[in-house]
């Protein structure tokens, strides 16, 4: 959704995007998870041997991620060679392997979300959904589409759905006091990051995850937590709301639509299925949250 901002109109814009593919590419390239697991700090040198890169266009990457404190250098003071290593920034949140690793989310964002940015002019002229111009699937198939692609593909989408809770999780499922409903589906969860969000916050509560079987299977397989109290249910979404009783005594949905779409956008939908009270929560994170009862 675009607000007005003298920002956008600026060069800081464009310079914000640069900084951005500069921290897209290196994920991409391993630079994060490379730095992550060597016992000492490296040179350009030894990062572009490990990543089989060349020399001088690895140094200007490392370089660029110490110029926005992603990175950490060194100069040896007998032959003046750069030693980099990760921020604490960079360890967590950028290699795969970090506490709260949005290493997926980065990927993701580098080869989907900005190519449509891309048509952003189109977007403003016709309003409508670009992924038929930018990757050519129709906007209503791009799940389906998703789900079709081969298991590793599939496991970093789901990576990318998981890393999305990794900050906002907590801010999503306690914007309302959902203390009262003891029998709580997150239809689509996927891995179940937002369900076990949900668990924490509401332990009294008993948490299903429904998706297709396909996302069940892979989520068991590679998501689960020690632990783990969160029950995985697969089927279609049809058959969820043509025997939502089968699964618990649903007086209420709360709903989580990953689509950009305006607030009274939202609310027009979900009314027009049947919703009432709808109410908006503003959570002030890259997700916001809405709650309506049926």
């Amino acid at each position: 959704m675009l607000t007005r901002s003298r920002s956008l109109c600026s060069p800081v814009w464009g310079i914000a995007r640069l900084f951005v593919q500069v921290i897209f590419s290196a994920c991409e390239l391993g630079v994060f998870d490379l730095l992550a697991t060597s016992p000492c700090a490296l040179s350009a040198q030894q990062v572009a041997q490990a990543l089989r890169a060349s020399v001088d266009g690895t140094e200007r990457l490392l370089d660029a991620l110490v110029g926005i404190e992603i990175l950490h250098v060194e100069t040896q003071p007998q032959d003046g060679t750069a030693l980099y290593r990760n921020t604490e920034v960079a360890s967590v949140y950028l290699a795969k392997g970090g506490a709260k690793s949005l290493h997926d989310l980065a990927i993701y964002q580098s080869q989907t979300t900005y190519p449509l940015w891309n048509n952003l002019a189109d977007v403003v002229r016709d309003g409508r959904n670009q992924n038929q111009k930018t990757f050519g699937i129709p906007p209503e198939e791009v799940f389906q589409a998703i789900y079709r692609w081969v298991s590793e593909k599939m496991l970093k989408f789901m990576g990318l759905m998981n890393s999305f809770w990794v900050l906002d999780g907590h801010d999503v499922v306690t914007a309302f006091n959902l203390a009262g409903f003891q029998n709580v589906v997150d239809l689509g969860g996927c891995t179940g990051a937002l369900a076990r969000e949900m668990v924490k916050a509401y332990p009294s509560s008993s948490v299903t995850v429904f998706d297709m079987p396909a996302v069940v299977e892979m989520a068991a397989k590679h998501f689960l937590q020690e632990n783990n109290t969160l029950k995985f249910q697969s089927g279609s979404q049809s058959l969820f709301f043509r025997s939502s009783t089968k699964y618990a005594p649903i007086t209420s949905y709360r709903v989580t639509i990953l689509m950009t779409c305006t607030p009274s956008k939202y609310t027009r939908m979900l009314q027009e299925s049947g919703f009432r009270d709808v109410q908006l929560c503003r959570t002030g994170k890259y997700y916001d949250a809405i709650l309506a009862l049926r």
